[in-house]
């Protein structure tokens, strides 16, 4: 009973601090086992009975962050992918519609995980960018409508295998390899999306630099576009697409990627076998 009432009253804890503005949430798992869902305050993780889109109810348990592993902050079912969608990422005009494929959701991981460079790879690229969380079905949806669809925001590297890229029919292997996608480290809803501020930085500098306001195509004009032939259900995620020019990686570097709304995602590169 007495756990039954503290669930209760955290719940409501919850729910008051949910409308006060942005918050946020993570996915994390302790000693190696089962993943959970939490709200992130000051004082340690609210443990959810569910994800976030699915209903703000509180289990009554608490963890502290150094006690956990974060895991990536989504659980999608279909991982959309943005290509080309910054002006300092092209050469030329704009395409007229999005430059849209789809990878594996075998291929997230998470901001305490490794980047395992595959054996064959020869020229493995970071590329810093923003992604967003679906919060509900959205089939067919307009412009106008799309934010009401957007339930938060997260840190992403598309890892991105050049010379596959350029040699593969599609770009499935060369985005979409296992651990290729890095997110994280947490998931913000409340978070103005089309004002953040991307920073990538390879081994501690500074290489990559852009505001989501100089997207070709916004977060908005994306889930309107790909509802109109696809369903979205909620956790997917679509991501922006990078900024600017890129560089290898090689076993032993750390890439971060720097959200203004979100924090840094860091992550390690290693040898594969």
């Amino acid at each position: 009973m007495n756990r039954f009432i503290i669930a209760i009253a955290a719940s409501l804890f919850l729910l008051c601090s949910f409308t006060a503005g942005a918050q946020t949430f993570a996915r994390y798992s302790e000693d190696g086992g089962e993943i959970h869902w939490g709200m992130v305050h000051d004082d340690g993780i609210y443990e959810l009975a569910n994800a976030p889109y699915n209903g703000l109810v509180h289990t009554g348990e608490k963890v502290q962050r150094e006690d956990v592993k974060l895991e990536a902050p989504v659980d999608p079912t279909l991982v959309f992918m943005t290509a080309f969608n910054f002006r300092s990422h092209i050469s030329g005009d704009p395409a007229e519609f999005p430059g849209l494929f789809i990878v594996p959701a075998s291929s997230i991981i998470g901001p305490e995980d490794p980047i395992v460079r595959p054996a064959e790879s020869r020229n493995l690229h970071y590329e810093a960018e923003m992604a967003i969380v679906i919060g509900k079905r959205a089939e067919n949806v307009s412009v106008e409508d799309a934010h009401e669809y957007i339930f938060g925001v997260t840190a992403g590297n598309d890892v991105s295998e050049r010379a596959w890229q350029g040699g593969d029919i599609q770009w499935v292997r060369a985005k979409g390899s296992r651990g290729f996608n890095a997110v994280g480290p947490v998931l913000v809803q409340g978070a103005d999306y089309k004002n953040i501020q991307i920073t990538g930085r390879h081994n501690g500098e500074v290489v990559q630099g852009g505001n989501t306001s100089d997207l070709i195509f916004g977060m908005e004009e994306m889930v309107s576009y790909i509802s109109t032939y696809f369903t979205l259900e909620p956790g997917d995620l679509i991501w922006s697409g990078t900024m600017g020019s890129t560089r290898a990686m090689v076993p032993g570097d750390v890439y971060e990627v720097e959200l203004s709304a979100v924090g840094i995602l860091r992550n390690e590169v290693v040898q594969g076998k």
